[in-house]
């Protein structure tokens, strides 16, 4: 048995003692004189929810396949562990072999949103490991990043020494070789990295120079060698039924966030909603083959003996298998008592049978998700969604015996007028009539329609990208004006609102588009005490106010201005495959409301066709 890297005095004093254990069913171990590498995989929120991001659970499976690697996890501690741990200079630990993390050789960090970047700070702080990569010596571990938000990694760029851009299957081998090789040539952390740069997808920011503007916009971008690439493009799986994925994934000790087996069915989405980042930076749509995804069903779930199997994709209603796959899962593992999750389904004739073999009707809800309230914003955001169609699926959903819908929309978009706003509470009425049309003896008891509304945030590699955002005060006066016409519609009894924290979207604006400059507020945030900032309970905006104050740093000079079409981003040397001018025309057409139509039904020419493969094949075979 792994001697525990806590004590039982310090394991009993703590909330959930079994985050921080280790030896779950199907995890890892090797002995660690007989591998070359040693790899923490860190995400940097709490145990439960790091258990449950797929892109983990995949690379954990890939690195430990290889013979002479040894990759262990690591999540944050929660505060209450973090305390003890700062007071008795516990080091923080991977929870395969409960050894130091600094003993090891690399120290990945999926980052998946903005507000765990104090977070990334603080493994590093418990992990007694150099804040600042110009910092470490030749006896840190190298510090590497992946995930969505390293598609501008320049806010981070201080804290790593190297950044893997796209999907991690690619280029991990070649870089695990080329560590290998140069350690055993006894070449220092420097020599590794200046080579290392030269591996596609690896990112390393300290041999690039920003130059500034005296207005603060960035005037160059530029590699401080001749042999270090301007540009760095994506890793992207074309293949994706070949690709590794965990078919024993680890089973956490204590309920995650989705306690459940996840099959990865595609990835890309061919729909182009101009707002969103990961339906543009996943590009092109590639498949992964049924009767593959049959087989690692029943693998996992033996594996697992986990009671839900759940569906992973951007739009599974755009799986080209998915009615077999689907009557499949239901026929085999339905009577089992197996649940199945059906997210990011369309609600059409189609989706409804399925959810009505697979949901209790009476307890569950159904999720829209329009964005925008009325056909104009829809058609600027490229949604493609009419009001027939929602009304209509709505109005199926309702003859089937559903009384309970979710609404989800946005506030902020561009180009938004007060009428836009108004028209989400009248959409929800008008959904809402459309159940009371049902004779009453037939209806479900009444109708619960709950609307909620975020705030819009742009996101580099959109064609949003160059939009301005708001004050705090703005997002909460567009808010009010939507709770007030709220009270204004005929069913309001019928008629739920929510709206999500504007102070926290004001902070997750900066470090969206922030540039390197942006890292000084990190610091100093985590400093003043900032942690688990996309948990509620735990978020202190007076802190990151001071935070600011004290760097000098302007949240207005990053949120409040639109930027000019010519602007040099912090993540103009990325190559994602789709062009910049491509979502400058997108852009454009957002101004005019005109909508572009999906990749199945006409080729916008992105220029994600270079990678020759997914969707922008499929025409062709």
């Amino acid at each position: 048995m792994t001697k525990l890297a806590l004590s039982d005095e310090i394991l009993m004093k703590i909330d959930k003692p079994a985050r921080y254990i280790g030896n779950e069913l199907n995890s890892i171990k090797k002995d660690k004189e007989k591998v070359a590498i040693r790899f923490a995989m860190c995400f940097p929120d709490v145990y439960e929810i790091g258990m449950s991001h797929l892109g983990v659970q995949i690379l954990y499976d890939m690195f430990n396949k290889m013979e002479d690697v040894w990759c262990e996890r690591v999540y944050s501690p929660w505060p209450d562990l973090h305390k003890i741990m700062k007071e008795e200079h516990i080091p923080l630990f991977g929870l395969e072999s409960q050894e130091p993390i600094k003993n090891l050789d690399f120290i990945g960090f999926t980052l998946n949103y903005e507000m765990c970047y104090t977070n990334v700070l603080q493994i590093l702080d418990l992990g007694q490991i150099p804040l600042l990569a110009k910092d470490r010596t030749e006896d840190d571990p190298l510090v590497i990043g992946g995930g969505c938000c390293t598609y501008n990694p320049e806010p981070m760029a201080d804290f790593f020494d190297l950044f893997y851009m796209g999907e991690g299957e690619i280029s991990f081998y070649e870089l695990f070789d080329l560590y290998k090789k140069m350690r055993a040539e006894g070449r220092s952390r420097h020599e590794f990295l200046h080579e290392a740069s030269k591996v596609p997808g690896i990112y390393v920011p300290s041999l690039y120079e920003v130059t500034y503007k005296e207005d603060g916009t960035i005037a160059s971008f530029e590699p401080i060698y001749e042999d270090v690439p301007k540009t760095i493009q994506k890793q992207i799986v074309l293949n994706m039924t070949e690709a590794v994925y965990p078919e024993k994934p680890v089973v956490p000790f204590i309920k995650a966030t989705q306690d459940r087996v996840v099959l990865e069915i595609q990835r890309g989405c061919i729909r182009g909603c101009r707002f969103c980042q990961a339906g543009m930076v996943y590009r092109p749509v590639r498949e992964k083959n049924v009767e593959h995804l049959k087989e690692l069903a029943y693998k996992m779930l033996k594996s697992t003996g986990h009671e839900e199997i759940s569906l992973s994709s951007l739009s599974s209603s755009d799986y080209s298998e998915l009615e077999e796959l689907v009557n499949f899962l239901i026929d085999e593992f339905k009577s089992q008592g197996i649940n199945i999750s059906l997210p990011s389904l369309r609600i059409d004739a189609f989706s409804l049978d399925v959810m009505g073999q697979v949901q209790d009707i009476r307890k569950s809800s159904l999720t829209f998700a329009p964005e925008a309230g009325s056909q104009r914003l829809r058609n600027v955001i490229n949604k493609g969604l009419t009001v027939e169609d929602i009304i209509g699926g709505a109005g199926q959903a309702f003859d089937g015996g559903w009384n309970k819908v979710k609404l989800y929309f946005m506030l902020g978009l561009p180009t938004e007028t007060e009428e836009d706003m108004r028209a989400i509470p009248e959409l929800a009425d008008q959904i809402a009539r459309r159940y009371y049309e049902i004779p009453k003896d037939q209806r479900n008891g009444k109708c619960q329609i709950t609307t909620s509304t975020s705030f819009f945030i742009p996101k580099p590699f959109t064609p949003f990208q160059w939009a301005r955002m708001y004050t705090n005060e703005g997002y909460i006066s567009r808010a009010a004006i939507v709770k007030h016409a709220f009270n204004e519609q005929l069913n309001r009894k019928s008629l739920k609102y929510h709206w999500h924290d504007a102070e926290v979207t004001v902070l997750e604006g900066v470090f969206a588009r922030g540039d390197r400059k942006t890292s000084e507020v990190i610091k100093e945030a985590y400093r003043l005490g900032c942690l688990y900032d996309s948990w509620s309970d735990q978020f202190d905006n007076d802190k990151w106010m001071q935070a600011f104050e004290n760097t000098g740093i302007d949240i207005a000079f990053y949120n409040l201005r639109e930027r000019p079409l010519d602007e040099v981003f912090p993540w103009d040397f990325i190559d994602i495959g789709v062009t910049k001018e491509f979502l400058k025309q997108e852009w454009n057409h957002a101004m005019n409301a005109e909508v572009t139509p999906n990749c199945r039904m006409k080729c916008s020419g992105c220029g994600v066709a270079k990678w020759k493969g997914g969707v922008c094949i499929e025409s062709k075979n």
